[in-house]
Order: structure tokens, then sequence, then C-alpha cells
């Protein structure tokens, strides 16, 4: 990581409950936290212990409850719903799920999401983008191929060519690598440091994936609710 880079979040006493009365659990609790501009960091621990419910209040998904984040300059407590429905199209999101059209093939997923930022664009750029993205992703003999047509691991890239595809300044991935091979893992990979050096992008990965371990600027650990280190990947 390099020095002087500018903080992209910042999370000050994050907590977060669930459920009511007897029912409620307390799954963040006094979370405090910086991420930079050019970095990628991998937060890791067991399943429970609060790394999505985290990732989603960072992407605005979540209403904040307790503490504070800043994401890009912006108060996320002080937002209105329309202001972080806003925030959120600056944002790339890569879960698990991949949210897919089923009636759209991989192509058209990119295109359409391109839209949401169509005045950068010129036509030309509109049609080539989205091809040359699925290329660097071991796609393009499947531009054409709609999700029923696509395997697990196809449709977790096309996803995240999605998330990519309008150079967000923040990007939020939930196992993104869990569903691929090596190869195509690497690809992934390779393709978030790039954006990382070259865009300035940040970079929060959650994981289970000890493959992408060496990919990181920082690891993140979390238990509980808390995050118990946070250090330089060995």
């Amino acid at each position: 990581m390099k020095e002087k880079q500018a903080v992209t979040v910042e999370a000050q006493n994050v907590d977060y409950t669930y459920g009511k009365g007897s029912a409620q659990r307390q799954v963040l609790a006094g979370n405090n936290f910086t991420l930079f501009a050019g970095e990628i960091v991998v937060m890791t621990g067991p399943s429970g212990s609060g790394k999505t419910t985290l990732l989603t209040l960072i992407g605005a998904l979540r209403a904040i409850q307790g503490g504070n984040i800043q994401v890009m300059g912006q108060s996320l407590g002080e937002l209105s719903s329309s202001q972080r429905q806003k925030l959120r199209k600056n944002i790339g999101f890569i879960f698990q799920d991949h949210n897919l059209f089923e009636s759209m093939s991989a192509r058209q997923t990119l295109e359409l999401t391109m839209q949401l930022f169509r005045e950068r664009y010129t036509a030309k750029e509109r049609k080539s983008r989205p091809v040359e993205m699925l290329e660097k992703l071991g796609l393009g003999e499947r531009l054409e191929s709609k999700p029923d047509n696509l395997s697990t691991g196809q449709k977790q890239r096309v996803a995240i060519g999605r998330a990519l595809i309008n150079n967000p300044q923040l990007i939020l991935a939930d196992e993104p690598t869990a569903a691929l091979d090596k190869g195509s893992g690497e690809k992934v990979m390779q393709l978030l440091r790039q954006r990382a050096d070259e865009e300035q992008a940040c970079i929060l990965i959650v994981t289970h994936d000890p493959r992408i371990l060496g990919t990181a600027d920082r690891i993140i650990e979390m238990m509980d609710g808390q995050i118990l280190k946070t250090g330089a990947s060995t």
C-alpha cells in the first residue's frame, strides 16, 4: 500500500443488532477501521462473525444503527434512502448469489449496468467495453449465454464483470472466488489488483478462501462481531 492515500471508508464505533426483545442479538460491537484508495483489504473470520453484515452496512444496503460510517466523504447515518441509493451507484457489489437476470445474456447484463452512467461512454464504448471485460474474465466464448447455460463459476464471473464495468471507486466482494477454480480465481484477483493499482479503487473482500490472502495489502480478522486484528498480508 502506498503512503498518503485518500480515505475511502472510515468506520467509528459501528454496532448492529438483529431482532427485538428476547430475540435480540448483537452481531457487531464497537468496530473502528479505515480503508484507503488503492488497497485490497481481505476480511476473514468464522461464519456468523459479522463480516457480511459489516459489508452491507458499508455498501449502504442497511441503515446505520450505532456509530458512523463515512463512505467516499459521505456520512451514511445522515443520508436519506434516495441519497443512499445514489451512493450505491458508485459502489461495485459482488455477492455469492449472483443476482443475474435470467432473460439477459452475459454481454447484455454488462451493457445494462453501463446505462447507470450512460453519459460517460460513447455508443462504441457501450458495445466494446462489455466484450473486453468478459474476455478478461475468460468468458469470451460465453458472451451471448444466459444464466441457464452458465456454470456457477461462470455466473460468478459475469457478476464480477458487472461490478467492475463502470470503474467504481469502492468494490465490496463477498466470497468472490468461492465458486471459481484456481485459474479463474487468479484471473479475477489479477483484475482486482489492477483496479487497485491503476484506478486507485478501494477493494474490501470477505472470504474464507486462503488462496487470495497473498493478494491483500491488509487482512482484517473478525470474531463474534468485533475486529480482533488488522495487519499487513504476509
